[in-house]
């Protein structure tokens, strides 16, 4: 397997499409995380089946969040995305959002060719109020067997917020 890292560049984020590459498929309760030392996937643990993701999760490949990891995505399909498989997705949107403390941010995006939606997500609008409620649920709730409370959504950003955001998180993973 590749170093993403290596492999990778973040992608045209100015122009709002990056390339993301998937740790957890959507409907998944195993939480797979990439680690960057060993350039490899690894089991992190098993979470309850209440807390299966409902989105696929994935990261931007040459950036570094405040928490210390990859920037996260979350990407929008009606199927599964297989772990390790890498796409050109376009941004719509991202989830502030605080795990223990620290800014743990996720960029919302959709494969920059979707020809199931006919390409017609472009904002947060687009994918509906539902649905972000479920993923603000998730995310509020998804450590409370664990350590409730520890987790906060701080609300959505624009896709120019997401730029911004992936700019800090390249300029970091350069230093």
């Amino acid at each position: 397997m590749a170093d993403f890292n290596k492999v990778l560049e973040p992608g045209d984020y100015l122009k709002g499409e990056i390339n993301t590459v998937i740790e957890i498929p959507k409907g998944s309760s195993l939480k797979v995380e990439w680690d960057r030392k060993r350039a490899a996937f690894m089991l992190d643990r098993v979470e309850p089946a209440i807390f299966a993701k409902p989105v696929n999760y994935g990261f931007i490949p040459g950036t570094i969040d405040e928490d210390g990891d990859e920037l996260d995505t979350l990407v929008v399909t009606d199927e599964p995305i297989p772990t390790g498989v890498w796409l050109k997705a376009r941004i719509v949107g991202i989830l502030n959002f605080e795990d223990d403390g620290e800014m743990d941010y996720k960029v919302v995006c959709v494969p920059a060719d979707d020809r199931n939606t006919g390409d017609s997500i472009n904002n947060l609008d687009d994918l509906g109020e539902r649905w972000q409620q479920q993923i603000v649920h998730h995310f509020t709730h998804y450590k409370d067997l664990k350590k409730s409370g520890s987790t906060k959504v701080l609300g959505w950003g624009t896709t120019d917020d997401a730029k911004k955001i992936i700019a800090e998180c390249i300029e970091r993973f350069g230093k």
